[in-house]
């Protein structure tokens, strides 16, 4: 830090201080700038903890304490108290004011984040932002809200090419090592390195440190060998050069350290540096209340839902297209770094309580002019990023693992993930191949529920010009989706119609009840789901969290599980609607609304274990792409699931009308596939 940013910081930490004992704003507004100097000096005194280094020998005691401080206005036992809670902040502040005052709260807690990565010029800006607006109710008792909203928008316009610039550089540049260096230099047995984050830090993260601890240094190895070679077989499946790379993005929930420690270890085999950034904090780089990234418990889900819309605030075209400038312009700055980007290696955690959000009119929402100018810059930034980083050269994994808050078997449940996420590639990769040779015959597959379950549907396959050299389904052992167990295509559209509707559901974190979906030419004509009373919040929630704003999106994937161990794990537990979609969409037919499993990468050639080439890797729309990419793809592809006991039947029909039945009544009944049923006997 120069020393002008040093006293840049320390004036604005003078001024934020004396706001505690003013009386210069309306008093109705003054509780909320006291809270929030308050939060600033909290902040500060940790600033002042690491330039004394004075936290070294500090006991966990006290550093658990000082992050529940720092997290606890917003946990939900304080939260309904919070200015956070737009509500309240509405109630207090009235509707306009107290929407935004409340945004700028939230704003202002990405000091955590900053303090802990010692990013001085980070919390400088932050508290001039916020010394910006005390001054609007200093000069005026009641400031005009688009006053308010334009020093928002300046804020988020002059800082884009800072914090939206550096964004894209910790996400390519292993330099970036703040995360990584705490993996590779602590002592994972003193469980204080979990507090050198800034992350909240629940028991969750805790007992999973612990249990990782408690593990064999073999079970180690083997979790995180899983891991990379399931990353290495992304570029051998996907006829990819792995050679050309030199960074992989690694992503995880803290408390996973030793795993990861060896899978840094892995990867530096393969050539590859691991780039690990932390799930964004501000405004300016979140995408909605999704966590990309590495991160910690998530203190309240309500408190991320009610804002994940807050750049509604300041959205408009001039700051799209200056955000656009930002990614364009450190792309191309750092255009060798990109393209030796490999991709993201994804450790994900599943055992929460399912969320569903309550609603709140009070929260900021965008209009439908910034949806549609959100959809614009995800649309283009996708374009951008794929020109850098190119969509046929890069390859992912995803594996997941439970968290203790699963319940009281975790340690139990935890070992039965190990086995599943390590089961016979082999025996599901040739029971497999006899699902797709039966499914290389038919012209569509018809999907049956059965009791409650309303699902009529019938999804259209390619057709094959070489049957004896090319193959509908790609064969998906465990490479890239961890574990084992699916087939999978990307659908026709034309000609596929109908219900899918499945009775619970949990997507990204979101809880659905009774979502059922109409098709009509392979695109989403009706949805509707009971959470809300009113329909029309029950569509909005689906708009909003399955099409992404968008107006419509096409069935990008059909695919049917075949993992029934896993299906049987969840049954045993109690555990169905906790699970993952990476491992449910292994226990029953899954469909994919959005992007096909082969965007930006559909013209390289792939081939299943038995030589034959997967041709069916693009739709009516995603072949757009040829004459105007911005039609072809929507930047993003969410899977639901039917379980195995909700169907009534799964059949492939040929040209002439010919059935063959591949499930009936939850069961595999296509011979040679029987064995996928012996695991479901534990449930007889």
């Amino acid at each position: 830090m120069t020393e002008f940013e040093r006293e840049r910081y320390e004036l604005s930490i003078e001024r934020i201080g004396l706001m505690l004992t003013e009386e210069t704003t309306e008093e109705k507004y003054r509780d909320y700038f006291r809270t929030v100097a308050s939060f600033v000096l909290a902040i500060d005194k940790i600033h002042r903890s690491f330039e004394n280094d004075e936290r070294k020998d500090w006991k966990i005691e006290q550093l658990a304490d000082e992050n529940k401080n720092i997290y606890a206005d917003i946990l939900p036992g304080h939260y309904a108290q919070s200015y956070a809670d737009p509500a309240l902040a509405c109630e207090k502040m009235g509707s306009d004011k107290g929407a935004f005052l409340s945004a700028i709260y939230v704003e202002m807690r990405g000091l955590i984040a900053y303090v802990y990565e010692r990013q001085t010029v980070y919390m400088t800006v932050l508290n001039e932002l916020f010394i910006q607006i005390y001054n609007c109710f200093e000069e005026e008792a009641e400031p005009q809200y688009h006053t308010l909203k334009e020093i928002f928008y300046w804020y988020a316009s002059d800082y884009a090419d800072v914090f939206a610039a550096d964004r894209i550089k910790e996400q390519i540049n292993p330099d970036f090592s703040f995360a990584a260096d705490i993996i590779r230099d602590s002592d994972l047995s003193d469980l204080r390195y979990l507090y050198q984050y800034g992350e909240y830090i629940s028991e969750n993260e805790l007992r999973t440190a612990e249990h990782l601890n408690a593990l064999p240094e073999s079970v180690i190895d083997k979790m995180a060998d899983v891991f990379t070679e399931g990353y290495r077989l992304g570029f051998v499946i996907g006829n990819k050069d792995l050679s050309k790379k030199a960074v992989v993005n690694i992503r995880y929930t803290v408390g996973f350290e030793r795993v990861v420690r060896k899978a840094i270890v892995n990867f530096a085999a393969m050539g590859l540096r691991p780039a690990i950034y932390r799930a964004a904090v501000s405004v300016l780089t979140k995408r909605q209340q999704f966590k990309v990234g590495y991160y910690g418990a998530i203190a309240n889900k309500q408190y991320e839902y009610d804002h994940r819309a807050d750049q509604g605030l300041f959205i408009d075209k001039r700051f799209i297209e200056r955000k656009l400038e930002v990614v364009r312009y450190t792309y191309e700055q750092n255009k060798e770094l990109a393209a030796k980007f490999a991709g993201p290696a994804v450790i994900e955690v599943f055992g929460e309580e399912p969320f569903s959000p309550e609603r709140k009119e009070a929260a900021v929402s965008l209009d439908a002019e910034q949806e549609q100018l959100s959809l614009v810059y995800d649309s283009r930034s996708g374009q951008m990023t794929n020109e850098y980083i190119k969509g046929e050269e890069r390859s992912y994994t995803i594996i997941a693992y439970p968290s203790p808050e699963i319940g009281e078997k975790y340690e139990e449940i935890f070992d039965e993930i190990i086995r599943i996420n390590t089961l016979d590639a082999k025996l599901y990769e040739k029971v497999q191949q006899i699902l797709i040779d039966a499914l290389d015959q038919g012209t569509y597959v018809h999907i049956l529920g059965k009791g409650k379950n309303k699902t009529d549907l019938k999804v259209q396959l390619y057709r094959l010009a070489e049957p004896d050299q090319e193959t509908v389904f790609e064969n998906c052992v465990a490479d890239v989706n961890i574990p084992v167990g699916e087939i999978f295509t990307s659908p026709v559209l034309e000609g596929t119609n109908g219900v899918l509707y499945v009775s619970k559901v949990y997507l990204k974190e979101l809880q659905y009840r009774d979502l059922e979906i109409t098709f009509a030419n392979g695109m989403i004509a009706d949805y509707t789901c009971s959470n809300f009373e009113r329909e029309s919040d029950s569509k909005k929630y689906i708009h909003e969290n399955v099409l992404h704003n968008h107006p419509t999106l096409p069935l990008g994937e059909f695919a049917i599980g075949t993992n029934t161990t896993a299906y049987v794990a969840a049954k045993k537990y109690g555990i169905e609607d906790k699970m993952p979609i990476l491992i449910a969409e292994k226990t029953g037919p899954h469909f994919a609304v959005g992007d096909t499993c082969y965007s930006w990468s559909e013209d390289t050639r792939i081939y299943n274990p038995n030589g034959k080439e997967i041709v069916a890797k693009d739709n009516s729309v995603s072949i757009l792409r040829r004459e105007n990419v911005e039609k072809a793809y929507f930047q993003c592809h969410t899977d639901i699931t039917i379980p195995y006991e909700e169907l009534e039947k799964i059949s492939v029909f040929t040209e002439d009308g010919q059935e063959t039945v591949l499930i009936r009544d939850g069961r595999f009944v296509l011979p040679g596939t029987e064995v996928l049923n012996e695991p479901l006997k534990e449930l007889n």
